[in-house]
């Protein structure tokens, strides 16, 4: 490991490792002129971390060369034509998709009028991709009519990417809509490594699954985006996650974030880049390294990136055509920090309410009574987040004693939960499963109440309720009624917290 400008190779925090049953855990403290989420008195703060390793891994990393870079300052550099970038820089950056969404579309499209004038073109048609997915199974005539300006404005525009809807008493009814923009995005083709991705959402972040830079932007920045094609950006430091070991089977990928955001705290990434590396790492499907990237905004992120490699160009294959051209960290680049895990120690997680830092072991929580559960979103609502929990049910045989409520991301993952067999299951279906577990039906794909929104969006927390989900914030208001308590979970940990009532450790049914 090259020199970097702070790096804690093992810092890790343990308080009262007996009594958490962490023996045989990896701990030590070591010297570091910048420590991230330090521990406050009386908080129990577990941490797996795993000795240094010399050894460098492929395909993270492509060798030596005279000027080293990360992956991120490669993705950039090449977008800006520079030869070189080092963190700090401001650089102009060519952008090769700009997504954005009935929240802010409206106010991104407004902006582009008035800069750049009511006749105005976009830089490229094919470039723009237009997602309604946040408030749109609604009544509510102000977000409807968000919708309405964005379809005036791709039609205005020739857009070649917009998945409209219209009828929203029936989304199968729609035969462009297709859900929650994140997911959307990879399942359409929209994601390539060594590409850059914004978009006017903060969980885009997403797409750096892809080994590509992906990040969320203002309404400002995408007006400009829109006429322009280019952004000025700063290029960010990176910290490097070094995710070693066999994953359990009682863990999922939201684990390994929630645990990373625990140990650096919701502020430990501040503008910065976090890339992801490691056998665990490599070992995990693209949607599983989806929940680890999106995530990276609730520690501060610029963005995330997992390097692409055989998993990635397996599942573009029949996605898209577009040539693209992966990039790699160097063997000698510099980053700011570099933490390991030996993800084979780690328990199931929690992060208790009201921030996604505020981690605890699930099996810590098992007094918590909960009122319901909520399995959705582009963090938790994919077709493997759906199979996670089925798996669980399956596992138990018993019923759920909360309202346990389904929201598919996209009308792809509603389509599987009616069509793929759950493993072990005997050819059962996920819709299957949920129904005899005493689930709601799925209902119809976006983002749900993840978000809050309107009063009338499906399983919406109108009044004060404890939930566990697993989306990706708890903040007070996060989901509806401000004095809701959220604890983010795996799927996983979701569903077996809804087949007994109380924050569960799945350990209780998948061993």
């Amino acid at each position: 490991m090259a020199a970097s400008t702070t790096i804690c190779p093992s810092t890790s925090f343990i308080a009262n490792k007996n009594e958490l049953g962490l023996s045989g855990f990896v701990t030590s403290r070591l010297p570091c002129a910048k420590r991230f989420g330090g521990v406050k008195p009386g908080r129990k703060v577990v941490a797996v971390m795993a000795p240094p390793q010399k050894a460098e891994r492929l395909p993270a990393t492509t060798g030596s060369v005279k000027n080293a870079m990360t992956m991120t300052e490669k993705i950039l550099a090449k977008a800006s034509e520079k030869p070189k970038l080092s963190p700090g820089e401001n650089v102009w950056v060519n952008v090769d998709v700009l997504m954005t969404h009935d929240v802010c579309g409206p106010g991104s499209f407004g902006i582009f009028k008035k800069e750049f004038g009511q006749n105005a073109k976009v830089w490229d048609r094919e470039k723009v991709v237009v997602i309604p997915d946040h408030y749109i199974f609604t009544t509510d005539e102000r977000a409807n009519r968000n919708v309405d300006i964005l379809r005036d404005f791709c039609k205005e525009q020739n857009i070649k990417y917009f998945y409209d809807i219209t009828d929203l008493s029936d989304f199968k009814a729609n035969p462009d809509y297709k859900g929650v923009c994140h997911i959307a995005l990879a399942q359409e083709g929209h994601c390539r490594p060594g590409e850059v991705l914004l978009g006017t959402d903060s969980h885009t972040c997403t797409a750096g699954a892809f080994g590509q830079f992906a990040t969320g932007i203002g309404n400002t920045d995408a007006g400009f985006v829109l006429g322009a094609g280019k952004l000025l950006l700063k290029v960010p430091p990176t910290l490097r996650f070094v995710l070693d070991g066999e994953m359990p089977n009682y863990l999922l990928a939201k684990d390994l974030i929630l645990q990373i955001i625990g140990e650096i705290s919701v502020a430990g990434a501040t503008y910065k880049s976090m890339e992801f590396v490691g056998s665990t790492v490599e070992s995990l499907n693209m949607e599983e390294r989806m929940t680890l990237c999106n995530m990276v905004v609730e520690a501060g992120g610029k963005n995330g990136v997992v390097p692409a490699d055989s998993t990635t160009f397996e599942y573009l294959k029949d996605k898209t055509t577009k040539p693209y051209e992966p990039l790699y960290s160097d063997g000698s680049a510099r980053f700011l920090s570099e933490y390991r895990f030996d993800i084979s120690k780690l328990e199931p997680l929690v992060a208790k309410p009201h921030s996604p830092d505020n981690r605890a072991l699930a099996r810590e929580c098992k007094d918590v009574k909960i009122d319901r559960v909520y399995i959705g979103s582009c963090t938790g609502g994919k077709a493997e987040d759906f199979l996670a929990a089925a798996k669980v049910f399956l596992a138990s045989g018993k019923k759920v004693k909360v309202p346990t409520f389904l929201v598919p991301a996209t009308r792809k993952v509603w389509l599987d939960l009616y069509t793929l067999p759950v493993p072990g299951s005997g050819g059962k279906t996920c819709s299957q499963i949920f129904e005899e577990a005493g689930c709601d039906p799925p209902a119809s794909p976006g983002c749900g109440a993840c978000l809050g929104g309107p009063k009338d969006t499906y399983a919406r927390m109108n009044e004060a309720k404890v939930c566990v989900s697993t989306t990706n914030r708890n903040f007070p208001g996060r989901m509806g009624h401000k004095e809701g308590q959220i604890y983010l979970a795996s799927p996983y940990t979701a569903a077996a917290s809804a087949l007994t009532g109380y924050v569960t450790d799945p350990r209780e049914f998948l061993q």
